[in-house]
């Protein structure tokens, strides 16, 4: 279960990110997670994933 917060979803996301994934399409379909929905939630908090970093900034 991912977390609802998006602070806490955003610390969570790239933790994954970060640690044990090479891109958000992967770690989505791992985690069978709908990649626009995480997009979405944090682009509330003015975050967008950057691929370069593989990480949301």
């Amino acid at each position: 279960m991912i977390p609802k917060d998006p602070v806490m979803l955003l610390s969570f996301i790239n933790l994954k990110l970060r640690d044990f994934y090479d891109d958000l399409d992967a770690l989505c379909d791992d985690l069978d997670i709908d990649r626009q929905e995480i997009e979405n939630k944090l682009a509330v908090i003015d975050y967008r994933y950057d691929s370069e970093k593989n990480q949301f900034v």
